[in-house]
């Protein structure tokens, strides 16, 4: 390893899961879990220092962690060498402060090549993406988590969406993993993730992952899953921890405030185009002078009409937290 990794590993520090374990745990008690963009320039090459200004922004705002290359920042779109400047990005200017998760995915031969460059770059965990295209049994879904869990020496949390989905017999098998730490939920199915959470260790992690988690988080805090991913947090810090401040708070008449004339507006513009949780996400970003670029294809940035939309409903929401464009 040379020098400049050692450096980032130092700033690390202990990656073992325990530890791991305990400040994401301590992170997700105070703040949001801040999935950041990944900044392109315009002919869609990566733009580093726009990655660097826009993680500095996020953390500047307090997250419980940082989880770079992941959904929301295109981890599909990237090859290796990207995904080993975005991470490393990550972690330089995270500084220790707070956990970085990476995202890694695909298979997992591939997932494990990504697992190694995530190490190499300093990153405390990894979060693994749904596996690509095909259906599984729930054996072959244990063994996919297992076969990359014993290629990394960093912890690991399972993210169950699409096609992945645990029933509680797989989350104790892949529970028993030593460096197996926890799941992020994206199915919404509260029956299924009471039952996941009844099954697992006590001290195992769980958090919410739904798209735009703030819609459906005080429902996933009724089965003991307070903890969410904000993708918010990405273009507007403001709303997204004055919702959280409100949620902790039980402040009801500020979250219903904020769910009625902000998230379920979102949602609602989110929903008319596939590809949109993502792409307004980063529109939002360089509607407030952030430097992230466009998205990457298979993804499309918004049209005219609809990125118009977005700019009115973003002011009206940071109106709402006594914040602007």
């Amino acid at each position: 390893m040379d020098d400049v990794h050692k450096g980032r590993c130092l700033v690390s520090g202990d990656r073992s899961p325990r530890r791991v374990a305990r400040r994401l745990r301590e992170g997700m008690a105070r703040g949001v879990l801040s999935f950041p963009l990944t900044a392109f320039h315009d002919d869609g090459t990566l733009d580093p220092d726009g990655c660097r200004a826009h993680l500095a922004a996020r953390l500047a705002a307090g997250p419980g962690a940082v989880f770079p290359a992941c959904g929301t920042g295109e981890f599909f779109s990237l090859d290796e060498e990207e995904y080993r400047q975005v991470v490393a990005i990550a972690v330089e200017e995270a500084r220790g402060r707070v956990p970085v998760v990476a995202g890694t995915g695909y298979g997992w031969a591939q997932a494990a090549r990504f697992a190694r460059i995530a190490e190499e770059a300093g990153a405390d965990a990894l979060l693994v993406l749904p596996h690509y295209l095909v259906a599984a049994p729930q054996e072959g879904l244990a063994a996919q988590l297992e076969q990359l869990a014993a290629r990394t020496r960093l912890p690991v949390v399972a993210y169950q969406r699409g096609q992945v989905a645990y029933t509680a017999a797989t989350l104790r098998r892949i529970a028993r993993v030593p460096n197996v730490i926890g799941l992020k939920d994206g199915h919404s199915d509260l029956d299924r993730l009471q039952r996941l959470t009844l099954a697992a260790p006590e001290d195992f992690l769980f958090f919410n992952g739904a798209a735009t988690a703030e819609m459906q988080a005080r429902a996933y805090a009724t089965v003991g899953v307070p903890a969410y991913s904000s993708a918010v947090h990405a273009f507007a810090p403001e709303i997204a921890g004055a919702f959280f401040a409100a949620l902790r708070d039980e402040d009801h008449a500020t979250t219903g405030r904020l769910l009625r004339d902000f998230y379920v507006p979102l949602v609602e513009l989110r929903d008319r185009v596939p590809g949109y949780p993502v792409s307004l996400v980063k529109a939002a970003a360089r509607l407030r002078g952030e430097r992230v670029g466009p998205v990457r294809a298979p993804l499309t940035d918004p049209a005219p009409a609809d990125l118009a939309e977005l700019r009115t409903l973003l002011a009206a929401g940071l109106a709402l937290v006594g914040a602007s464009l």
